[in-house]
């Protein structure tokens, strides 16, 4: 009966701790940013070719909304369209150009499928 009786106890302790972790994380300190000389030149994002965005891992995940805007602004069915939209270009980091087809562009956008085999994104 001891045995049982501590068993709970420790398991409820070591729940304790993982529940009290999980809700204060704890941060760590991050070293403090460097200076960096002026640029000679104004530095633009790398848009200077014309697959920019269209092509697997060329955008950041913050462009992935107006990407997403763009690619889903003919659709009746605009809520679904963006929400998978998103979910797609944040795991690819890409959308394909137009607002339909030419999926062939982002291969990781074109064979992401649903459990049914139906393609996952707009």
């Amino acid at each position: 009966m001891a045995t049982k009786l501590n068993t709970i106890v420790f398991s409820i302790v070591v729940l304790h701790l993982l529940l009290s972790a999980h809700m204060y994380p704890i941060y760590l300190e991050s070293p403090a940013p460097q200076p960096q000389p002026p640029p000679s030149q104004p530095q633009l994002p790398h848009h200077n070719n014309s697959q920019y965005g269209t092509t697997q891992g060329s955008l950041q995940p913050q462009e992935c909304g107006p990407r997403c805007g763009d690619r889903c602004s003919n659709t009746q069915y605009k809520k679904p369209c963006l929400f998978f939209c998103n979910k797609c270009c944040t795991k690819c980091l890409c959308v394909p150009p137009g607002t339909y087809g030419n999926k062939q562009v982002c291969p990781c956008y074109n064979n992401w499928k649903t459990k049914s085999g139906g393609p996952k994104c707009p």
